[in-house]
């Protein structure tokens, strides 16, 4: 799954350790959930706080606002100035940094576990001080709409994968993309932010998760002491937006300047713990889990049709996701015979299902992705704090119990359920010339 593979970059650059203790589970009066996990094979400690904020709790014309915010949380409080908050962890020997997703903001610092209180100390100052400056906004605004121009704008890909997700969602908010569209971004003031903050950045809307050479019981007295008096938001507007059923394919193209045809499909779907997710999950590997799988095999290896080619579902998420595949045509190709062929290879698996040993196979790449990956104190923290996020964190139990489950037969069910044109979102790059873009 995406989610994993993203996370799993962290464990390069954060220590490893050994499996973890069980994690402990404590909540403040205010509403603060903490969860603790220790771990005490390094001297080393990472501190998250998760706020149930992304993209899909923004108001109509503000989209980014959430992302933007994320921003300004380092540019300071009355106590520590405009960027101090990064400077003293890093004088600490610490790393920090935050983002942002259609579903929640987080923030972390990796420190030595005798420096942790450090981390306490800064978060729980602005949970509650942050200043938003009119002039920092101005400053930062244009950054993340710099930010905007050269991931996106400039990216031809990426600009697909925005016109697909505006078709394929109509009424719910994953429409829009964390970043923002530009406008948008564009029109964000100090106060909008400032509400935005009051709203949503309060300890009953947050979940800290701290794990590694710590102990437990020390670590919630001193959390109690830092966030305790904080007090919670009681006039949140909770998201409503469902979004309806689909019923015919909706198709997108867009002409851009760029080298070769690029092709995106999307089929909606229901996200974890959903009963259908552990077989889409295991779809996705059997359809692009490797060179050695069948979207790779066939479409980039056999038929040489594309240069790249993918599947994916992304069931880790609070509201209902999709299911995507897409590829680049190799040069001289004609990118219809890429797409139908990508649906040649979900049609095999709709007649036949996969063979037992295919279906093992792909079980045991999303196992092994699960369980190494928490050798990492870092994603320990983090596994938790997702699966929190999306429902609890306790279900992170149940996700590879119902994995180990998946049968070849419920593989080619939820393809033949879920995987069909009237259900599908399609975006289609065609390539200009540079005079054609003009």
């Amino acid at each position: 799954m995406k989610n994993l593979v993203f996370l799993l970059a962290f464990i390069l650059i954060i220590p490893l350790s050994a499996n973890a203790d069980t994690t402990k589970e404590y909540n403040l009066d205010n509403g603060l959930k903490v969860l603790v996990v220790e771990d005490h094979k390094a001297a080393l400690a990472i501190f998250q706080i998760w706020y149930r904020v992304g993209s899909r709790n923004e108001p109509m014309g503000k989209s980014g606002i959430s992302h933007l915010l994320e921003h300004m949380m380092f540019k300071g409080t009355p106590k520590y100035g405009s960027k101090a908050f990064s400077k003293i962890v890093q004088k600490n020997g610490g790393v920090d940094n935050g983002f942002t997703t259609k579903d929640y903001t987080m923030y972390y610092q990796s420190l030595a576990s005798d420096r942790i209180a450090i981390s306490i100390e800064l978060e729980a100052d602005r949970m509650k001080n942050l200043i938003i400056d009119p002039k920092e906004v101005l400053a930062e605004r244009s950054v993340v709409m710099e930010e905007r121009r050269m991931r996106y704008d400039d990216d031809p890909q990426n600009s697909l994968h925005e016109e697909v997700m505006a078709a394929a969602y109509k009424s719910h908010p994953y429409h829009w993309p964390v970043i923002g569209w530009m406008s948008d971004i564009a029109s964000i003031e100090r106060n909008d932010l400032y509400s935005h903050y009051m709203a949503y950045y309060s300890p009953d809307n947050a979940v800290i998760v701290v794990s590694g050479d710590i102990k437990a019981d020390e670590i919630i007295q001193k959390i109690k002491a830092a966030f305790g008096k904080i007090p919670a938001v009681t006039d949140r507007r909770p998201v409503t937006s469902r979004e309806d059923e689909q019923k015919g394919e909706r198709r997108v193209s867009l002409k851009r300047e760029a080298e070769l045809p690029y092709v995106i499909g999307a089929y909606h779907t229901p996200s974890f713990p959903d009963r259908d997710s552990y077989a889409l999950e295991v779809l996705g590997a059997v359809l692009s889990g490797g060179k050695s799988s069948r979207v790779y095999k066939t479409i980039v290896h056999e038929k040489k049709l594309a240069l790249s080619a993918y599947a994916d579902y992304s069931g880790l998420s609070k509201d209902p996701y999709l299911f995507m595949f897409g590829a680049t045509a190799a040069p001289g190709k004609d990118i219809r015979d890429v797409e139908n062929s990508l649906y040649e290879e979900i049609e095999k698996i709709k007649k036949e299902p996969p063979a037992e040993n295919e279906v093992q196979k792909a079980k045991n790449q999303i196992e092994a992705a699960f369980i190494m990956g928490q050798d990492s104190i870092y994603f320990q923290a983090e596994l938790a704090g997702i699966f929190e996020m999306i429902g609890g964190w306790k279900l992170k139990e149940q996700y590879l119990e119902g994995i180990r489950k998946v049968t070849p037969g419920d593989v080619s069910r939820v393809a033949k359920k879920y995987l069909i044109e009237d259900n599908r979102t399609v975006g289609v790059l065609i390539p200009t010339k540079p005079e054609e873009s003009k």
